[in-house]
This record gives structure tokens, sequence and C-alpha cells, in this order.
């Protein structure tokens, strides 16, 4: 986790000398950082089991996503008052981004414990990581609970990611009126009300069950997308709608990782698990970008490609109610 905090966080500083005379520079910069990013986040999450008892792993991811969305809002608002009111020169953004990413994770490689699952690192690294994802995969297919689910947020992700990604992109080209600054408040909105979402579905959870409470989330995201094909062509119209997603965005993240944690199997290899459900993950932004951008080519509109995105949720939906209420083996 280290490494890929480490390299994320340098890759993103190195953009402070971002030139359009040098954009190979620039795209590797961003490549690496991504990586760094995601790779750091597997480790991360797979930290959740080893540090709390299945009962509070609702609470505990929410309070992760919610000091996640707080701290990058507030970092965001402390660099628009620098660029805006101070008139500092936007580059040093990213400094201050590597600055802070490297900054608060020492506080997190001071504290987790260092000791679980320490294997020997023989062989070639990237060999070895696929051997060990398709050993997860070969254990999943005994363990139909486990199983079910990550085929529903294999498929709900679809959808969940690219609305979260594409909601920008939407605003510009289909939302009369928005600006630049507009677009900065709805991503606040999206950050802050997601702190709330966060933590609303976890006590949801707590009286109604995961299972349960994901599927409320895919009605919501459903209720979204019709929502935002049918009525939103102002800027007003896209606020409320930045913070209906916000809402669900917190709550079916926190709750995709705590519910796939208290699925898995007594192991102590949580990590292997957890790249699975990452590689899940990014197969299915992969898949869901793909769609939005082939139907907006063929139909000429994004509305039309976000109202096709329903189907991913109500697809999800279906397999999870498919879902046995207790952990079996077939």
């Amino acid at each position: 986790m280290q490494f890929f905090c480490w390299l994320g966080s340098l890759s993103c500083a190195s953009l402070f000398f971002f030139s359009k005379d040098h954009l190979g520079f620039g795209m590797l910069s961003i490549l690496l950082a991504s990586v760094g990013f995601w790779g750091s986040l597997v480790f991360y999450n797979a930290y959740l089991p080893e540090i709390a008892e299945p009962k509070d792993h609702d609470k505990v991811s929410a309070k992760g996503f919610g000091m996640g969305y707080f701290g990058s809002s507030l970092l965001l608002i402390i660099n628009l008052i620098l660029i805006k009111v101070f008139n500092m020169n936007p580059a040093y953004s990213f400094i201050s981004v590597a600055v802070w990413w490297i900054g608060f994770a020492q506080i997190t490689f001071a504290r987790l414990p260092n000791t679980t699952n320490i294997h020997s690192s023989e062989g070639n690294i990237v060999f070895k990581g696929f051997r060990e994802l398709k050993k997860v995969w070969l254990e999943l297919k005994h363990i139909k609970q486990l199983k079910r689910y990550l085929i529903a947020f294999f498929i709900y992700s679809m959808g969940v990611q690219t609305v979260m990604l594409m909601a920008v992109q939407f605003a510009k080209k289909e939302i009369i009126g928005l600006d630049d600054g507009n677009l900065i408040v709805s991503v606040l909105l999206i950050q802050f009300v997601g702190i709330l979402g966060s933590f609303l579905f976890s006590r949801l959870s707590k009286k109604i069950g995961n299972i349960k409470s994901l599927g409320v989330s895919l009605f919501i995201w459903i209720g979204i997308c019709v929502g935002t094909y049918a009525f939103v062509y102002t800027p007003n119209g896209f606020y409320l709608i930045a913070c209906l997603v916000g809402l669900v965005m917190g709550g079916v993240q926190s709750l995709s990782r705590s519910t796939y944690s208290k699925l898995l199997p007594e192991t102590e290899d949580h990590a292997s698990y957890f790249s699975f459900f990452d590689v899940c993950e990014k197969i299915g932004i992969v898949i869901g970008m793909l769609s939005f951008g082939a139907i907006e080519g063929i139909t000429g509109g994004m509305r039309n490609s976000v109202l096709a995105l329903i189907t991913f949720f109500i697809v999800g939906f279906l397999v999870l109610l498919t879902i046995p209420k207790t952990k079996n083996v077939s």
C-alpha cells in the first residue's frame, strides 16, 4: 500500500510540469497516478475485515467513505480559494494534492498492522497476481452467496460508476447555462451529500439488512436516470439530481464494500479477494463507459445513454434477489 501511495502521490506532483507541448509526459503521469490510487485502495479496502468485527463493517466502511469525501472536498475548496483569491498558479494544486495525499497517509502507515498475511514474493509479481486472482475465481465458484453478490455488484457497478464519471460531461453538453463555476459547485454538492448518504445507508442496513439496503439504492438510481432523462434541463434541476447522486453514491459504495467484506469466507488473504472485487469494478467501468459512448454515438445524445443505464440497475437488483440468505457451498 505504501508503494502505490507514493507512486500515485509523486506522479500527481509531476503534473506540475504538465504542458500541451509534452502531452505524452502528462498522460504518463496521469496513468501512473491512477495506478497508484487504485492499487493502494485494494489494500486499504482489504483492511476492513482485519480491523473491524463483521457487525461494525457497515459503520466503519461508511466512516471511511465519509471522511474521504470530506477530505477531498476540503482540499478542493482550499485550492479554489488560493487560486481565485490569492491568484495562485493552478499548477501548484497538483503539489498540494501530492503533499496532502502522502502526508495524511503517514497516519495510516503508522497505525495499521503490518503482520497479516505475509507471503513470499518469489516469482514474477505480475504473473503471481494473476495466479492469485485465478485462485479466488476457483474458490468463488463454490461459494454461491458470494458469487451471486459479485455478479450483482459487477452489473450495477456498470451503471453506478458510469453515472459518477459522466455526470460533469453530461452537464456540459445537455444543461443550458452551466459554467465551470456551477460544475465545481455540483461536484462539491455530490461530495458533501455523499457523506450523509454513507451514514444514512449504514443506518438503514442495520434495520433491513445489507442486500435490501442495496436494493433501495438501486431503485433510487433508476429514479435518477429516468428523472434526468425527462426533467433535468436547467442548472437548478441538475443541482437537485447531483444531491440525489451524492446520496446514493455514498450509500452504494460504502455498502458494497462492507457487504462484500461480510460475505468473505474464513481467510487470511483478504488482499487477493479485494483485488478480485476491484477488478470486477474496473471491468464494469469499461463496459459501462463503452455502452454509454456507443448509445450516445448511435442516438446522438447523452440523455438516451443515461436512460439506458437503468438496465444495469434493474438486472443488478434482480440478481441481488437470488442471493441466498445464508452462506453455503455449491
